[in-house]
This record gives structure tokens, C-alpha cells and sequence, in this order.
């Protein structure tokens, strides 16, 4: 039987799905869609830009191993970071991280190359 506690225990917690918004039907649920797509984006993103970690088993488990929606999004997005026009290119500066540069670029690559 599938575990699905640790997806909806995530989902409240990173995704704010345990939170409600306005007093409308249609508000609420545009909200729970909105934090649907943010974690099924985020799944996405991280299934293109990295190699499968396991392989299948009897359980069934996930071929990745997943980093939480909020460790991705306080490390990726949410960094002090400007928007510079050099040389007629618009170029994002952010503060020099040998990490956050490799993971960004490793990303970006994966995404270019269609993986």
C-alpha cells in the first residue's frame, strides 16, 4: 500500500496546503492548486536534473532520493541576488557560493540539454 503521510505531511508543511486563504470556495482551491503545482514542480524539476538514485524494488520505492520543497527553495530562490545589465545582457549576480553556482548551472545545463 502506498505511504502517502510523508507527500501531505510536506505538502502542509513547504506548500501551505494546511493553511486557507479567503473565505471563498474557489479562492481555497486555487490556493491548494497552486501549492499542488509547486510540489509536483519542484518533483519534476529534480527528476530532469538528476540521475535516478536507486533502483526499482519490491516495495516499489522512488528511484530518487528527494530534497524537501522548502531546502530547495531557501537555497536555489530565495538568495540575497541582483539583476545586472552587463555588456547589453541581463545577468543575475548572487553572492559567490561554489555550491549554489554548480547546482544552479548543473540544473540549467540539464534543463538546455532536454535529460
Amino acid at each position: 500500500m502506498l505511504n502517502v503521510t510523508p507527500i501531505l505531511g510536506e505538502l502542509k508543511s513547504h506548500c501551505h496546503a494546511g493553511y486557507i486563504p479567503v473565505r471563498s470556495l474557489h479562492g481555497n482551491q486555487a490556493y491548494l492548486l497552486a501549492g499542488l503545482f509547486e510540489y509536483n514542480l519542484v518533483r519534476e524539476l529534480q527528476m530532469r536534473t538528476t540521475q535516478p538514485s536507486r533502483h526499482t524494488t519490491a516495495k516499489r520505492a522512488s528511484l530518487w532520493v528527494f530534497e524537501k520543497v522548502d531546502t530547495l527553495r531557501k537555497t536555489l530562490p530565495q538568495r540575497a541576488g541582483r539583476f545586472i545589465r552587463s555588456k547589453g545582457r541581463l545577468t543575475l549576480t548572487i553572492s559567490a557560493n561554489q555550491w549554489i553556482q554548480r547546482k544552479l548551472m548543473g540544473m540549467l545545463g540539464a534543463i538546455q540539454l532536454g535529460r
